[in-house]
């Protein structure tokens, strides 16, 4: 499948109005992830941002999703298939979409974020990111990708983004697209949502 360019930039004066949120579908060895998880969920509620994300009820994404609703926010999934069962499609949403593959997934939550936040997770989560950062150097969109640094997830990332600039892998000006943030809060004054 080609990059989805039905992903509309997002103007520099627009409002965001969805955040997709990747992350992971375990809880991790540290409570705070999972408190930082909902934290997002539910700040974004109240903010009156719709949460667009993976679709699956357990772990980080669970949480997410849950605190959102609670709060009374509206909650968009989106789960291939292959994922419906092994993740445990979260059937409690303001919409579920069921896609054919991961790739109309990524596309779709692309198409209906207008901006990404990345909390603690996996290859997937890992694989999420990177897309939505090539995306943005290629100019297929110009929305913001902010990392949630909670706990120090991310450090060794960072630190190596750092290095692949040193080794001439990265330049300066794309190393600093990828936003970071250590609490809810300063991540949603970043975006402008706060």
């Amino acid at each position: 499948m080609p990059f989805p360019v039905s992903i509309s930039p997002l103007a520099p004066s627009a409002s965001i109005k969805n955040v997709a949120v990747f992350c992971a579908s375990a809880d991790g060895a540290d409570p705070i992830y999972r408190a930082a998880a909902a934290e997002v969920g539910r700040a974004l509620a109240l903010c009156g941002v719709g949460v667009v994300y993976g679709g699956g009820r357990l772990g980080l994404m669970g949480s997410v999703a849950e605190a959102a609703l609670d709060a009374g926010g509206r909650v968009v999934g989106v789960i291939p298939t292959l994922l419906v069962d092994l993740e445990v499609a979260h059937q409690g949403l303001t919409e579920l979409h069921v896609t054919d593959t991961m790739h109309t997934r990524k596309a779709m939550i692309g198409a209906r974020s207008d901006a990404f936040i990345a909390l603690p997770g996996g290859f997937g989560t890992f694989e999420e990111l990177f897309e939505v950062l090539a995306w943005q150097t290629l100019k297929i969109h110009s929305k913001p990708v902010l990392l949630l640094n909670t706990n120090g997830f991310y450090d060794g990332l960072l630190a190596f983004l750092d290095d692949c600039v040193a080794q001439g892998m990265l330049t300066q000006k794309r190393r600093e697209i990828v936003l970071v943030a250590q609490t809810v809060e300063e991540a949603l004054q970043m975006l402008g949502i706060a």
